[in-house]
């Protein structure tokens, strides 16, 4: 447990770039260097938090942390990758500092973003030659990044998972009809128990969500808790998307430019964006702004991480079944669509902004595939790039 905790702290002190950068990370380090999980492991745990509400790129963590040492892990795994932006995010809100202007903080962030691109498109082309494998699954990963590029919200996000696991289960039903093989399942297939989820859990999950708002009025602590709770129940897609939810929730209890300077604030600093949570929770209960960041920081996170592991059983069932095996290789390959997608807007979009980004992008590539410089080297090379284009040559 508390070397799952290092590991997810040592990723939390610089995962910049958002959700798609943090999967990106998380395949190098769990996947490819320390082997935790295997490639289709990685690739269904990535398909189950797209279906679920909350932060995607956490709850992985979680999953990764769990699969390393249970419940205790993945305990661990959230702690350690939330704790360096709660900390940082508290700290602003407290002193109601913002230093987005200061120069050195914005080579740092500039050349972190660079980073996430350079990781990403490791994960990315990790992905497509595992998942990828003939022209129909190379279609679908296509079509589901256009999917993402051209809707919003849930639509585009979890539709094409869901049409890529319907699609795949025809093709499997009328592959093995055409061959008249048979194989006789194994009992953990024919045990329906097997694919349903953990009630315990999700009674829990259900109690919060429909006992918070009657409880609310009684206490403001309470109320701080239902709201950022409430907020990630209905989330889908990460913290930009939080936005409009919680804006109207929190309207009396911060002003608009202090729920401005949170979003700026979470864009700042390294982890993942639902922590603007932990300024907003500060900036709330300003008498007692790390218990109120706290509070809004557990609140927002616990319900993505109930429905994680109350739907976890269900899930490991259902891609262990041998009928839906092509399913699963299609919702593999729409997964790397929805990656794709992410890599492309916001992580090439935000990140590379000259020509010479470019060549700094693909020469760190170079480095990390194939003369395998550690990420911290990169990080080294990168801030020395910016710096030089920052002060010498503009």
């Amino acid at each position: 447990m508390v070397y799952v905790l290092w590991q997810f702290f040592l990723l939390g002190l610089y995962s910049f770039g958002g959700p798609a950068a943090h999967i990106g990370y998380f395949h190098r380090e769990f996947v490819q260097n320390k082997k935790w999980l295997t490639e289709q492991d990685f690739t269904q745990a990535v398909a189950l938090c797209q279906f679920l509400p909350g932060p995607a790129s956490s709850q992985l963590g979680m999953y990764i942390g769990y699969r390393r040492s249970g419940y205790l892990g993945a305990i661990a795994a959230f702690v350690g990758f939330t704790t360096p932006s709660f900390l940082l995010l508290t700290f602003l809100a407290i002193g109601n500092q913002h230093y987005q202007n200061v120069p050195v903080v914005e080579t740092v962030i500039q050349a972190a973003k660079l980073l996430a691109v350079i990781v990403v498109a490791d994960a990315l082309w990790g992905m497509v030659k595992k998942n990828l494998t003939n022209r129909l699954t190379g279609m679908i990963a296509i079509l589901s990044g256009l999917a993402v590029m051209l809707t919003t919200g849930l639509l585009g996000q979890v539709m094409p998972i869901i049409l890529a696991a319907i699609l795949g289960y025809i093709v499997s039903v009328k592959r093995q009809a055409s061959t008249s093989l048979s194989h006789a399942p194994e009992s953990i297939y024919t045990d329906t128990q097997n694919l349903r989820p953990h009630w315990g859990i999700a009674a829990v999950f259900a109690a919060g969500l429909l006992l918070l708002p009657v409880l609310a009025p009684s206490s403001a602590w309470l109320n701080l808790f239902n709201v950022f709770y409430q907020a990630g129940s209905f989330v889908f897609g990460g913290g930009h998307v939080v936005l409009p939810l919680l804006e109207p929730m929190l309207q009396g209890m911060v002003t608009a430019d202090t729920f401005l300077s949170a979003y700026a604030s979470a864009q700042l600093v390294p982890g993942p964006m639902f922590t603007m949570a932990s300024y907003l929770g500060a900036s709330v209960m300003d008498t007692s702004s790390i218990a109120g960041s706290l509070i809004a920081t557990i609140a927002i996170f616990l319900p993505g991480s109930l429905l994680l592991f109350a739907f976890l059983p269900a899930w490991n069932a259902l891609v262990s079944h041998p009928k839906l095996k092509e399913s699963i290789s299609f919702v593999n390959a729409a997964v790397v669509g929805l990656l794709a997608s992410a890599f492309i807007s916001p992580v090439i979009s935000s990140s590379v902004i000259t020509v010479l980004d470019v060549f700094a992008v693909v020469f760190g590539l170079y480095l990390l595939k194939w003369r395998h410089v550690p990420v911290w080297g990169l990080i080294i090379l990168l801030f020395a790039y910016q710096w030089v284009m920052n002060y010498i040559l503009m």
